[in-house]
């Protein structure tokens, strides 16, 4: 008896791992284009680039002391908890159907063509704002090695430095726009090399900090009276603090994006999602617990203001420190590079589905390069637009930052909630000798609804700190992610329903060979 059901397990029997890898492609009506060419380390690589331990502790240590003082550290735990339980119901997932345009692919496959559409929509659209988001920490880091990187002005004013941002990060976005051009093993042997670096350096950080302890670990319990004068008291400004956290633990996604690109992937990609999440949890958990104990003034100012890395400056010294910031160049560098790489196979993912415009030259694979060219251009002109357009604003760094964020929780509910529905249906089984929660999945996928849900209302709300942060204030910009996010999400579902559903379906060109009875 067949189903029509599409997460129906496949005929009797386990398939032979050998055949696993484009069997998945087969059952979603592709065949086969990019080239398999990416190992255990490569797939494990791009998750925990994506995710990318110094980029995110660099990038917004200030932030979070900012706000909720030393005590944000709780954010940290608090937030890999949730983000275990999206991963674990990925990871059953990516087990099954490890394909480009990963989220793309399972909403569509377990809400249905249209939430499929508005999960796609929302992460393709997450990504260019990411990528955005991701090239703004090169001026958080380079200007404090050298002067000779702040472009505009001294850096004295918010204005300068924003503006700078936009040009520092203009640069890496047409670095990564080149590297994804010429194919995924040119981008997959830098990623690789610049994840060993991170790595070593942020083990070899987290030593010479634990060599600098000037206070004990109880230092995660001093709020700094952060609380004060606030509605809720503390808990209102942890929760404006988690934000610091909640960017970094995301994208883990992406080692089942290059699933059709990878050897192995429905055993490779699950356990890749896990180690780079928990991997990115353990280190950088250290590298902020340390950072607090060896910081000598908590209350100094460049504290607030340059994060962690005026911690590595002051207390490792000049030439330690700047060693360490370079290392945390190669990270943001590699995180552009992977934002960039999991756009790109997202926005080939719906293309072939004709389900966007120009459907078959944005899912044209060069014949030489075997990557999608033209969604590398494309994602990257968007990106440097996106940071054009906010060139003189202050709070560029948190505002962007926010709604590339909640726009990635969204689309992650947008694949477990259809998830939870089909489990409580009895209409959702893993893959046979795949990655499996067994009787944990329905509790497991619950509590990842429940958490994403939670996330997103408060990431979006509408906080002056956040989306306002120098005057004067505009009702327009505190709702800023609300009405952005609305926008892209009404905006965009209106023009697939009115126009582009009609056209939907894989492309000849793509489409698999039919099976002979």
């Amino acid at each position: 008896m067949t189903s029509a059901d599409p997460t129906e397990p496949p005929g009797p029997g386990p398939r032979k791992a050998a055949a696993h890898d484009d069997d998945s492609l087969a059952e979603l009506g592709y065949r086969p284009e990019l080239k398999r060419t990416l190992g255990n380390f490569h797939t494990f690589a791009a998750g925990i680039s994506y995710i990318s331990i110094l980029t995110g502790t660099f990038q917004l240590f200030y932030f979070g002391v900012t706000h909720g003082g030393p005590a944000y550290w709780w954010s940290w735990p608090m937030v890999f908890l949730g983000q275990l339980m999206v991963a674990l119901c990925f990871c059953e997932l990516a087990g099954r159907y490890p394909v480009a345009g990963s989220v793309y692919n399972w909403s569509k496959l377990l809400g249905g063509p249209h939430a499929g559409w508005l999960g796609g929509w929302m992460m393709m659209t997450a990504s260019m704002v990411s990528l955005a988001a991701v090239a703004l920490a090169y001026q958080i880091t380079l200007p404090q090695i050298s002067s000779w990187f702040q472009f505009i002005g001294d850096g004295g004013s918010g204005t300068e430095r924003a503006a700078n941002a936009v040009v520092l990060g203009s640069i890496l976005v047409l670095f990564t726009t080149l590297v994804n051009g010429f194919g995924v093993k040119l981008m997959a042997r830098i990623n690789s090399a610049g994840v060993a670096i991170e790595l070593i350096a942020a083990i070899v950080l987290i030593l010479l900090l634990a060599a600098h302890l000037t206070r004990g670990p109880s230092v995660v319990t001093d709020t700094l009276g952060r609380g004060e004068g606030q509605s809720l008291g503390y808990f209102g400004a942890f929760l404006t603090a988690s934000l610091a956290s909640s960017y970094v633990m995301y994208g883990f996604d992406t080692a089942s994006s290059l699933g059709e690109e990878s050897v192995d992937p429905g055993r490779n990609a699950p356990r890749a999602i896990l180690r780079a999440l928990v991997a990115s949890f353990l280190i950088g958990g250290f590298i902020l617990l340390f950072a607090l104990m060896a910081v000598e003034n908590l209350h100094a100012r460049q504290l607030a203001q340059n994060g962690l890395q005026y911690v590595v400056l002051s207390t490792l010294g000049h030439t330690m420190g700047e060693i360490m910031l370079w290392c945390v160049v190669v990270a943001i560098t590699v995180c552009a590079l992977a934002v960039h790489t999991a756009g790109i196979r997202l926005m080939f993912a719906m293309a072939r589905d004709n389900n966007l415009p120009g459907g078959s030259r944005l899912a044209h694979v060069h014949p030489r390069f075997r990557t999608p060219v033209l969604p590398a251009i494309l994602i990257g002109l968007v990106a440097v637009a996106i940071l054009v357009i906010n060139i003189n604003q202050p709070q560029i760094f948190s505002v962007v930052t926010s709604i590339a964020i909640i726009m990635i929780y969204v689309a992650y509910l947008l694949v477990t909630l259809p998830m939870l529905v089909r489990r409580l249906r009895g209409q959702w089984r893993p893959a046979t000798g795949r990655f499996s929660l067994g009787l944990l999945g329905a509790p497991v996928n619950a509590l990842a609804v429940l958490w994403g849900l939670a996330m997103s209302v408060n990431l979006a709300w509408p906080r002056a700190e956040v989306y306002n942060a120098t005057g004067p204030q505009h009702w327009y910009l505190r709702w800023g992610a609300v009405l952005f996010i609305g926008v892209v999400a009404l905006g965009g579902f209106a023009y697939y329903w009115f126009v582009q559903r009609r056209h939907t379906g894989v492309l000849a060109e793509h489409a698999a060979a039919p099976t002979t009875p």
